[in-house]
């Protein structure tokens, strides 16, 4: 099925998040119309050149052979593309050669990449990682020479975390370097599930990797993070030997076929210290909060690239007499389908909304004017990253589920390629830090860490949102279920800041649900009240439908809210007496 780039969406999405304002403020010389050149031109890109790769790159994938990584047919020369027109560079500083761009709008491109083709949006996803790492920790060296290679993606990044032995639990990882006598290390070891870790699409690709160090302590506090490049890069930023580490083999995956994950084995690598030793851990985490936030952005692509096959499906399939004659007898003529159809593309833009908010507030963080509004925002992305990390892929994998119920029998045929983004969407709840990962981090890092004062911040301008949706007539529905559900979260919140460990650690799952159910509730009765004053509103379908989409968001997500909040308490109550062979039967 043919992707099409929600350019309008995106649009529209960009224009009714965050604080426009500061935005206007912090970026003036960007305006509506640049915006608008953006996304038309990386919504052609992305239909034109990616997305007819996708369907192959899942069948033959990328392959391995006599100790190298090749990417899935046309995937270099799409990649080579990407790179000529600057695709890469987009929010990245100009001072080391980036285009100086909002992240809000560089995530938007993403997500349209993504949706073409995730298993090559991976790449440079991961590379615009690598960017924010050394841009912050590291070296004048690293920054003059491996940095703007990476802004303009000649070279690519690849995060280098995961061993063997060690999945999440990173305190458990044995990768060693050592001091070669020279300034430099030997680093030493195995990783797995490293993702684009070796490849043909670029001249050089650079490894960031934690591993210990001789005289480490045990445990996190033993951490650092260092530099490995495939290729030398010598003082005057030409490429010298080959270094010493090498593609063991590539992973057999559920889906993602045409991302190569790799097994990558470490033989005294040359390598360089990226920031200080033992702040291996707080320097990576750079790293994958950018990464997890490019990764909620993932679940809204594949749940938007889900949602548009199954609309089409729904406009071409006949089966049985149907309710609603607008659809001329198709299934989309039936109320459940309808129904479907319309709860996913409501989810889609929830969590298209908390990534882009989310993006503003790292915007804002970085740009806004005055210290008190630098603070906030970046406490109001710390808060929103674990909820649009999670919460949207969750979204992914359940949008990507219902388009293939939308197909029937038709969906589970691999042929109709409903199932592949199935199988694309799995993974990322898992990468970046599972989502029961990023539930612990809301609950103990983002809400208990300052008592629930920045949620507490949140849900009071939520709360000013619900009170304007009350006095509209076809919206105070949706702003009851809206003030109900924010008082559910607050009272939610409450309890897990004075909770027990157990009970907070149990309840972290549900609690994250929770938050994103109500902040997404947000998300959809702001853009019901900007489309309403929007030219025309009244006879332009897509503006009305943003309405209709925010009441059954309200009517089956949000009345959920208070039932989820409810149920928090008890979590953990049960968990302590039920060993497992209890379970086994």
């Amino acid at each position: 099925m043919t992707f099409r780039a929600p350019i309008r969406d995106l649009a529209f999405a960009l224009r009714t998040v965050g604080h426009p304002g500061l935005i206007a403020r912090a970026f003036p010389d960007l305006d509506g119309d640049t915006v608008q050149a953006v996304l038309e031109a990386a919504g052609g890109f992305a239909e034109g050149e990616l997305a007819p790769l996708n369907r192959r790159g899942d069948l033959e994938g990328a392959r391995y052979e006599n100790g190298k990584v090749f990417a899935a047919p046309g995937f270099a020369d799409a990649y080579r593309h990407f790179v000529e027109q600057g695709w890469n560079s987009l929010s990245a500083s100009p001072e080391h050669g980036g285009q100086g761009l909002t992240k809000a709008l560089e995530l938007a491109v993403f997500e349209m990449v993504h949706a073409a083709n995730m298993a090559f949006g991976l790449c440079p996803m991961l590379t615009q990682a690598a960017i924010e790492a050394l841009d912050l920790h590291g070296t004048e060296r690293q920054k003059r020479l491996v940095l703007p290679k990476l802004v303009s993606g000649e070279w690519t990044g690849a995060m280098c975390l995961t061993e063997p032995q060690a999945g999440s639990d990173l305190a458990a990882l044995t990768s060693m370097a050592r001091p070669d006598g020279k300034g430099g290390w030997l680093l030493s070891g195995q990783k797995i599930f490293i993702t684009w870790g070796d490849h043909d699409a670029a001249d050089n690709i650079c490894h960031l990797i934690i591993a210990r160090t001789p005289d480490a302590p045990p445990g996190i506090k033993g951490i650092s993070l260092f530099l490995a490049n495939k290729f030398e890069v010598k003082d005057d930023g030409s490429l010298g030997a080959r270094n010493s580490f090498r593609p063991a083999s590539v992973e057999h995956k559920l889906g993602i076929h045409g991302s190569p994950t790799c097994v990558m084995v470490y033989e005294d690598a040359q390598a360089e210290l990226v920031g200080e030793l033992g702040q291996g851990l707080a320097h990576m985490f750079v790293m994958m909060n950018a990464a997890r936030l490019q990764v909620g952005v993932q679940g809204v692509a594949i749940a938007e690239r889900a949602f548009q096959q199954a609309l089409a499906f729904s406009q071409e399939r006949k089966q049985g007499r149907t309710t609603f004659e607008d659809a001329g007898g198709m299934i989309y003529g039936h109320p459940d389908v309808r129904r479907t159809l319309m709860l996913m593309k409501a989810k889609i833009e929830a969590a298209r909304g908390i990534c882009l908010t989310t993006g503003v507030a790292s915007d804002l963080a970085k740009r806004a004017g005055t210290e008190e509004e630098r603070a906030a925002a970046k406490a109001r992305q710390d808060l929103l990253t674990p909820i649009a990390k999670a919460w949207s892929t969750d979204v992914g994998v359940e949008v990507a589920s219902l388009g293939v119920q939308v197909h029937g029998g038709m969906g589970f045929i691999e042929e109709t390629g409903a199932a592949q983004h199935y199988r694309d969407a799995r993974i990322a709840p898992i990468y970046e830090g599972t989502n029961g990962i990023q539930a612990m981090d809301l609950i103990g890092r983002k809400l208990r860490a300052n008592g629930g004062e920045t949620l507490r911040g949140l849900c009071a301008e939520m709360a000013l949102t619900a009170e304007v949706l009350t006095e509209s007539a076809e919206l105070a529905p949706v702003g009851r279920r809206l003030a109900a559900g924010i008082a559910a979260l607050e009272r939610a919140a409450d309890a897990m800041v004075a909770a027990d460990n157990i009970t907070a650690l149990a309840a972290a799952t549900p609690f994250l649900k929770l938050a994103g159910d109500v902040v997404g509730g947000w998300i959809l009765g702001r853009q019901a009240l900007a489309a309403a004053g929007e030219p025309g509103a009244e006879g332009d379908p897509w503006l009305k439908s943003k309405a209709a989409l925010a009441r059954l968001y309200a009517s089956q997500v949000l009345t959920q809210a208070s039932g989820l909040a409810d149920g928090l308490a008890e979590a953990g109550d049960d968990l302590a007496e039920t060993p497992a062979h209890a379970l086994a039967g």
